[in-house]
């Protein structure tokens, strides 16, 4: 999953909803709760995309999207093109966004675009997390694009991989075969941004093909369309259930015998550069803290565990209480003396 300014979130143990505002440095996102007027730090691992539909929930990785831009129009896929091409690309392929009415993209329309002089004859098979999702095959024209179809913006965080096979049309048949296996990298993707040839629209760019020519010596097999699809047309791969499926499921043995069932968030313990903090920045990193703390536990089946917030003005224990009073999985939690925290600390207990 990919976070973004401007992102709406859910937590995933506590169900609040909001929106990123800022990145920390830390590696923490800031998350906006309209709810409650307020905004807390979080780590990305512990939040899920409210609009994503995918079937994974991975750790979640930061990507710097630039700001969205004005809608552009509509690509007109039967429009020939106008002018004409002085310098050809080869075969590319260009991602145009596809954005909701507040800005944020929901998807990428795939396109394949030939701006050579000669027609080709092509298949192209998308690849998610080393699962093939579908396969589409037919006859780019010279100086013509043709749609793939669409890529969800969450899916690029599910290592999607396209395979590209061209073949040159001749007067013979066909020409040598090209293959390109396109690995979509996020960071890579975000920069590859340039005006598509004959598009003539924004998109993430790549070049799959520099040329139709090959060291090997063209075909002389005539092979039309029909032929062609019959020959190269594939099954797609099923994925079969393993015992791994549901055994990642279930808490680690190990982690759950190492893990100590309290945490000290005295901003001294959680950062060496804690003299140059405000106020409000201290308070943002324990409650950072406190939520991860507070998952793990939570995911790992620990019934009680204790939160030491020392006495001071009581700021962080009341934010600390704030946040428990909505958490669905505390049964109850109370700050009263303990002989080892005296009134410093607060006891959590889950629910059975």
């Amino acid at each position: 999953m990919l976070l973004a300014v401007g992102t709406k979130v859910r937590f995933k143990y506590t169900g609040e909803e909001g929106v990123v505002t800022s990145m920390d440095q830390d590696g923490m996102v800031n998350v906006y709760l309209p709810e409650d007027d307020m905004e807390i730090p979080a780590f990305p691992e512990d939040l899920m995309r409210i609009e994503s539909y995918s079937r994974r929930q991975d750790t979640a990785h930061v990507i710097e999207v630039p700001e969205p831009k004005p809608a552009q129009p509509a690509v007109d896929l039967s429009a020939a093109p106008q002018y004409a091409i002085l310098k050809s690309l080869g075969i590319q392929m260009g991602f145009l966004p596809d954005k909701r009415p507040d800005g944020t993209i929901e998807a990428y329309e795939v396109f394949l675009i030939n701006d050579t002089s000669l027609p080709v004859l092509y298949t192209c098979a998308l690849y998610l997390n080393g699962f093939l999702q579908n396969r589409v095959h037919g006859k780019l024209e010279a100086l013509s694009f043709a749609s793939l179809g669409k890529l969800p913006f969450d899916q690029l965080n599910d290592a999607p991989a396209y395979e590209v096979e061209c073949w040159e049309v001749t007067t013979m048949g066909t020409g040598p075969r090209l293959f390109r296996n396109l690995r979509i990298k996020p960071q890579q993707f975000f920069k590859n941004v340039r005006l598509a040839p004959l598009l003539n629209q924004q998109v993430h760019w790549y070049r799959v093909f520099e040329n139709l020519q090959s060291s090997a010596p063209p075909s002389t097999k005539k092979e039309d369309l029909r032929t062609y699809t019959k020959a190269h047309v594939k099954s797609p791969k099923e994925r079969e259930p393993t015992y791994g499926d549901w055994r990642d499921a279930l808490p680690d043995v190990q982690e759950v015998a190492e893990f100590i069932n309290e945490i000290d968030l005295h901003i001294e313990r959680l950062t060496e550069r804690h003299a140059k903090l405000g106020n409000a920045e201290i308070l943002r990193m324990q409650m950072a803290h406190f939520e991860a703390f507070l998952h793990k536990a939570n995911r790992l089946g620990i019934p009680r565990v204790f939160v030491i917030h020392g006495v001071g003005k009581g700021v962080l224990r009341d934010a600390i209480a704030a946040r428990l009073r909505r958490h669905p999985d505390v049964r109850e939690f109370k700050n009263e003396y303990h002989p080892k925290y005296g009134w410093g600390a607060t006891e959590i207990i889950f629910n059975d």
